[in-house]
C-alpha cells in the first residue's frame, strides 16, 4: 500500500487518465475530487461492501424453480 501526503490543490494521477486532487481538508475529514473515464466504476468502500452483501443475499433467496426457468429461457 502506499501512503502520500497531500496538501489542499494537490493531485495523485493514476494511470494515464485518473486524476484524485484533495479539494478541502477539514477536522476529521478530507473532500477529493475524481476525474476518470465515465467507463470507470467508483464506489466508495461500504457501498462496495453493501452491494456484495445484497449480492450474496439475493442469490441465497433465488428460489431454484427460477434459476431453471431462467435457463430454460436463455437456452430459446
Amino acid at each position: 500500500m502506499l501512503i502520500l501526503s497531500r496538501k489542499v490543490d494537490e493531485e495523485i494521477i493514476l494511470g494515464n487518465d485518473i486524476v484524485i486532487k484533495i479539494s478541502q481538508i477539514s477536522k476529521g475529514s478530507v473532500k477529493i475530487a475524481i476525474q476518470a473515464p465515465k467507463e470507470t466504476l467508483i464506489l466508495r468502500g461500504e457501498l462496495k461492501d453493501q452491494i456484495q452483501q445484497s449480492n450474496q443475499e439475493a442469490i441465497l433467496d433465488t428460489p431454484e424453480k427460477s434459476i431453471k426457468d431462467l435457463s430454460k429461457l436463455l437456452k430459446k
